[in-house]
């Protein structure tokens, strides 16, 4: 069974092939690296341009690389390629990160292996859905909860051209869908529960246990 996933579709970017290439150019010539493009942006809320050779291969390997290496020092869990300033479908997961034990178990959180992606789509599996505070490295200092499909199929080609299809769960699902948004021009807050917004400080204090209930009953949200 597949659940339909409600589109978040910005303008398509004005972005010629050249500016998509002379804007890569200068993201892998920049030093130290790129900053993360914050909220506010006009290139976060415009549709990206699919993939198709813009830009050459070595050019794509170097600008993936580049895209994990900002993703590292940020730190996250996911870079899309908009947050640097580029409308282009490409975007990098990866998440190695220890957590608390009962929180990994909540959340249904494993291991992801470092996965570029270029002119991904998503959809659900099944009916189940999730709710989890979620933030963004494009969103500095806040977090919300944002429900989202348990388990997605993830369609893609990789960095050398071949179609790709796999099937995510749990975190690795809402980071293949979080990263997949990015280049729709959707950030997680058009999606989220405003009520459960927080402050980074106040979620560290308050809210970061392994689940939402003590912040569902204190701020009101998703209430049936």
């Amino acid at each position: 069974m597949t659940q339909h996933v409600r589109p978040l579709h910005g303008p398509s970017t004005d972005f010629t092939a050249t500016d998509i290439r002379d804007t890569a150019r200068r993201l892998l010539d920049m030093e130290p690296l790129p900053p993360i493009v914050q909220a506010g942006h006009p290139v976060l809320r415009q549709h990206a341009a699919p993939f198709d050779g813009q830009i050459d291969d070595e050019e794509l390997h170097a600008l993936i690389e580049r895209m994990r290496e900002v993703m590292h020092a940020a730190p996250g869990v996911g870079l899309a390629a908009p947050q640097l300033g580029l409308p282009l479908q490409i975007a990098v997961l990866e998440d190695q990160y220890q957590i608390e034990p009962a929180s990994a178990a909540a959340r249904n959180r494993e291991p992801l292996e470092f996965l570029a992606v270029l002119n991904p789509s998503y959809t659900a599996v099944g009916p189940e859905s999730a709710s989890f505070y979620e933030g963004c490295l494009s969103v500095s200092g806040y977090q919300a909860v944002v429900s989202r499909p348990s388990s997605v199929q993830l369609e893609c080609l990789t960095p050398d051209g071949t179609p790709f299809e796999g099937v995510y769960s749990g975190w690795q699902a809402r980071i293949v869908q979080h990263e997949t948004d990015h280049l729709m021009g959707t950030l997680y807050l058009d999606r989220a529960e405003l009520r459960s917004l927080s402050s980074n400080a106040e979620h560290a204090a308050r809210w970061s246990g392994p689940g939402i209930e003590d912040a569902r009953a204190a701020l009101g949200f998703l209430r049936s």
